[in-house]
């Protein structure tokens, strides 16, 4: 099985600044993404979250669901709790036939404070990582056995943000943990996608394809921007609009055999990169990236 490319409405309308793009109905994103040649969405804030009612409006659009963010707060809430918290996600996500639930630890995150730099993020407590680890994985291992697999979302402005951080974070738990890699985040953070994809490619079960404008990236490190503030200066774009060496991060998973979904998620400020227009950038350099790494059969 090839990979099968999706996208996320963040190229419409943004969770966490939910100005941008708030006029925007969800028939549009789909309809759009559609048209540009996606095969599928992720959750976002416009979505209806009962199976009964998204089911029909995906098959309309001849859409899979691919996954949806959930925050998770295992730093501070039992296993028990976080289990009982998650039930309408994870109802969701299996219902739909989605296999792999995007999980982030937010506590005490500060990406979506617009008016506090993104630098002061929280460490994670070094001193917790065998209980975190512990407590993750055994989460996941309750979700896996719902038919849905973790893929742990690192993130700027949280608790596991650098390289280091998701080193950590793998080796303190189990595989039924899996990582979600995301291309933009890492770059952001300072880390090489490509050589944290080698390290963890066996671990890889999602993949945001989030490229990097590198000019706007050093004037809002200067700057010490806000992650918003950052996205609103277009330190965000489509895959292969961006510095993000594709090609070599492709060929790493094409070797492991990766068959999970290449998410476009670009968040950019919809009023100042046309959301079609992006879409249909971002699929027609996916896919020839994919096809060229050998991940998606080049009829597709």
């Amino acid at each position: 099985m090839a990979v099968q490319l999706g996208i996320n409405p963040l190229t419409w309308t943004n969770d966490d600044l939910p100005s941008l793009g708030a006029e925007t109905p969800l028939e549009t994103c789909l309809q759009e993404g559609r048209s540009a040649g996606f095969a599928g969405f992720e959750l976002g804030n416009k979505f209806p979250h009962q199976a009964s009612i998204l089911g029909p409006i995906l098959v309309d659009h001849d859409l899979k669901l691919v996954s949806g963010w959930y925050s998770g707060e295992l730093l501070t809430r039992s296993v028990e709790e976080e289990i009982e918290a998650v039930q309408p996600h994870l109802t969701l996500l299996r219902e739909l036939g989605a296999k792999v639930m995007v999980f982030a630890e937010v506590t005490g995150c500060i990406h979506g404070q617009q008016d506090t730099p993104v630098h002061l993020r929280p460490e994670f407590p070094a001193d917790q990582w065998q209980e975190y680890g512990r407590k993750l994985t055994e989460f996941a291992r309750y979700t896996q056995s719902q038919g849905v697999q973790i893929a742990y979302h690192h993130h700027m402005g949280t608790v596991i943000e650098t390289a280091q951080d998701i080193d950590d974070l793998m080796e303190y738990t189990g595989p039924e943990v899996g990582l979600l890699l995301d291309t933009g985040h890492l770059t952001y953070a300072g880390a090489d996608p490509v050589a944290v994809a080698t390290r963890w490619a066996h671990r890889i079960n999602h993949v945001h394809t989030k490229d990097i404008r590198a000019d706007v990236l050093a004037d809002v490190k200067n700057r010490k921007t806000s992650f918003l503030d950052a996205v609103l200066s277009g330190v965000f774009t489509v895959p292969g609009d961006g510095c993000v060496n594709y090609p070599a991060l492709f060929d790493v998973l094409n070797k492991v055999g990766y068959e999970g979904w290449l998410v476009v998620e670009a968040e950019q400020d919809p009023a100042v990169a046309h959301p079609m227009t992006y879409a249909t950038m971002g699929y027609k350099n996916l896919q020839q990236l994919a096809q060229e790494a050998g991940l998606l059969d080049c009829n597709k």
